[in-house]
């Protein structure tokens, strides 16, 4: 007489299961078992037949499970600004465009919608956690929430007053506040986001270094972005920004710096030594024309780098798969070497690394018993990717976002055969068409056109 099965939530049956922890590792025919809300089990499907009895099963015959993919920067709720200035150096883009259409209409109702429309695309294509820099990151951490998405939320420090918060002390009390008020989510934490070393000065970063370290929370930033703000740092305070968020403190492990396109090697090897993380943004960078991250240096430095896409105003989209593949090949076309970001490297890029980034890698980031149910199932079976000798490649250079059909995030399924089952798409876009018409109506926005 058999062992009496083991009760679950959840039992998906598929093709592959692809931890990415530990390295290079792919299990064919495996299964995940699901009980509140974890992975309880990975095991060969024949044996989770026999084990376990579920509420709910899934047979995904042709599918890759893989962690859900982690969005290590965005702006999410820019969504709504997604086309608004194309083609344009960054700050130009940021000067003439983009701040000016922020000061118009960032307000609690901008921030919601847009989130909204963000967090539905992520994660019909995957995402299941994202990493913000946005004003009213509370509306942005209940509107996530609300979806059962993971989000780390970006509290926001600049130097000049925004609909948000008027000074630093403002910004940084209303932060804290923030950090409080999630402070008992089980899928919302919060993050340190000074905007900028040219945008932030150095008594409000001083502050921020004081409060991450007490509330043991990261810090994202973005750094070393284009020539022009190493230049200005070099004006404005005698030495690289790099070098001034050393002098400050903010170089640490719970730094993760977003886009480092301008480095040298004497800062690639100090930045090393600080356990510090790197946010590359590979096609935000190619569209802004920002220059090249060099991401092979990094890694072979010992640097845990992530990806990100940066907001859909720059990109113009948020797409995981996409970034996925461009950085494997960016990262071989500036090096000149075919082997420099290899396919399981950009999926760890995509996944671990970015869980490492943002200091939550215990509870997602990988297929792990204990772990989170975060979990992307992506369909190898169709035409565009057969034959198929080796699934990681094929999810890095081959499929896309379109392949993915069911999403879990902490063991909730989000998407169900390519439809969200907590937010309601036709209300997502009837308020993004309005947004649209609102904003189109300004013409001095549009005069690039």
């Amino acid at each position: 007489m058999g062992e009496e099965q083991i009760n679950v939530e959840t039992l998906i049956h598929a093709r592959w299961v692809i931890p990415v922890a530990p390295d290079n590792r792919v299990l064919e025919g495996y299964s995940i078992a699901i009980q509140h809300g974890r992975i309880h089990d990975i095991l060969p499907t024949e044996q989770a037949r026999e084990k376990y009895q579920a509420e709910i099963e899934h047979e995904l015959g042709s599918h890759a499970l893989i962690p859900g993919l982690i969005n290590a920067h965005t702006h999410a709720s820019m969504s709504l600004l997604r086309g608004l200035a194309d083609d344009l150096p960054l700050m130009t883009w940021l000067n003439d465009h983009i701040w000016p259409a922020e000061g118009r209409w960032v307000n609690e109702e901008f921030i919601a919608d847009g989130t909204r429309l963000a967090v539905a695309e992520m994660l019909r294509g995957g995402t299941t956690c994202f990493n913000d820099m946005y004003f009213f990151p509370d509306i942005t951490g209940l509107v996530s929430s609300a979806a059962g998405m993971r989000a780390v939320i970006g509290l926001i420090l600049i130097d000049f007053p925004s609909a948000w918060a008027n000074d630093a002390d403002e910004y940084l009390h209303r932060g804290i506040e923030v950090h409080d008020q999630f402070r008992n989510n089980g899928l919302i934490t919060s993050a340190f986001a000074p905007h900028a070393p040219y945008s932030v000065s150095n008594a409000p970063l001083e502050r921020v270094r004081t409060l991450a370290d007490e509330l043991d929370i990261p810090i994202h930033m973005h750094v070393h972005e284009t020539a022009e703000e190493i230049a200005q740092g070099l004006e404005n305070f005698g030495t690289h920004p790099l070098d001034r968020l050393h002098d400050l403190g903010l170089v640490s492990p719970s730094l993760a710096a977003v886009h480092m396109t301008q480095l040298e090697e004497d800062e690639i090897a100090r930045f090393a030594e600080t356990g510090a993380s790197v946010v590359h943004c590979p096609e935000s960078n190619l569209k802004l024309a920002s220059g090249f991250c060099p991401v092979g240096r990094l890694i072979d430095a010992g640097i845990n780098v992530a990806i990100g896409t940066d907001g859909a105003a720059s990109n113009n989209d948020l797409d995981m798969f996409s970034e996925m593949r461009t950085a494997a090949l960016l990262a071989k076309g500036v090096s000149g070497d075919a082997s420099a970001v290899p396919a399981a490297t950009a999926l760890r890029m995509a996944t671990l690394n970015g869980a490492i980034a943002l200091g939550i890698a215990d509870e997602t980031g990988s297929l792990e018993t204990g772990k989170a149910a975060d979990i992307t199932a992506v369909d190898l079976g169709t035409l565009e990717t057969q034959p198929l000798y080796h699934p990681v490649s094929h999810l890095v250079y081959a499929t896309g976002r379109d392949k993915v059909t069911d999403v879990w995030v902490a063991g909730r399924q989000v998407v169900n055969h390519g439809v969200l089952t907590t937010l309601d798409q036709n209300e997502i876009l009837s308020h993004a068409a309005e947004w649209n018409r609102k904003i189109a109506e300004i013409d001095e926005l549009l005069e690039f056109t």
